[in-house]
């Protein structure tokens, strides 16, 4: 009984192994906070996001992309809304 669960043991680290890799690997290069020479870059990025606003450029999207990005719109909200209930540790007000 004892062989067999230390060959299952090891079979799932040796699978778990290159799962584990990617994750330190993305982990390290997504998770790194901007560089100074990364600024530039950001705020071209939000002047473009004005300029489209100003341009109505959203109007000119596909039917496919604006219902992702009311998706990605409506995951950002929801998980804001659980970081506060997380912060204040009740569902309805806070604690006083």
């Amino acid at each position: 009984m004892a062989k067999l669960v230390t060959e299952i043991v090891s079979v799932l680290a040796a699978k778990a192994k290159p799962a584990i890799r990617n994750t330190i690997y993305y982990g390290k290069v997504e998770l790194v906070p901007p560089k100074v020479s990364d600024i530039p870059a950001i705020r071209n990025g939000f002047s473009n996001l004005i300029s489209a606003a100003k341009n109505k450029r959203f109007l000119d999207l596909s039917v496919r992309e604006v219902w992702l990005n009311t998706l990605v719109g409506i995951e950002v909200l929801c998980w804001f809304f659980v970081g506060e209930c997380i912060g204040k540790r009740h569902l309805i007000g806070y604690k006083v």
